[in-house]
């Protein structure tokens, strides 16, 4: 098979590609993206440490759980705690692997890794990227599922993680 890459970034690869169909050949559009990762952060007194960030896609803020790329050779666990270290400024805690799903396996190859943070607490500042500027958001475990029921909470793959987290006990449904 031919691939070509018409797209680069440090963040994705754009490929095309032939594939046959029932009457012809099809030219097929894929990305590649590292896999990422989100985290459920919860304190010791059941507070869920959400960010509110702008998103430059949609162009508006979103509420949602601290998450990111999993750099090159870095174990997805030790990611989900560096972004949420990075993002909020918590830490600490003993993290749960609550699964993974791919991110939209249509045209990405990717995967996001869904943790729970339990017994987190603030460690220092927060440290984002340049081209970040988050919010931290703290809300009673109780009032998550609302906060996704009202539409609150938009963004999938956080709702996901919530989800996961709701169905392993770690939140209240």
């Amino acid at each position: 098979m031919s691939v070509d890459v018409p797209f680069t970034h440090p963040i994705l690869s754009v490929e095309t590609f032939p594939v046959q169909g029932p009457d012809r050949v099809h030219t097929y559009v894929r990305i590649r993206a590292p896999d990422w990762v989100n985290c459920v952060p919860i304190t010791a007194d059941d507070q869920v440490v959400l960010v509110r960030q702008h998103r430059h896609g949609i162009d508006l803020p979103t509420l949602e759980i601290p998450g990111g790329a999993v750099d090159p050779g870095e174990e997805a666990s030790v990611a989900a705690v560096r972004e949420l270290r990075e993002e909020t400024g918590y830490g600490g805690g003993r993290v749960e692997d609550i699964g993974w799903v791919y991110v939209n396996p249509a045209i990405q190859t990717n995967r996001t890794s869904f943790y729970v943070i339990h017994g987190v607490r603030l460690l220092g500042a927060q440290q984002p990227d340049p081209t970040e500027s988050i919010e931290v958001v703290t809300v009673p475990a109780a009032r998550i599922a609302g906060l996704i029921a009202d539409g609150s909470i938009r963004h999938s793959l956080a709702i996901v993680a919530l989800q996961r987290a709701m169905l392993t006990g770690a939140l209240p449904r």
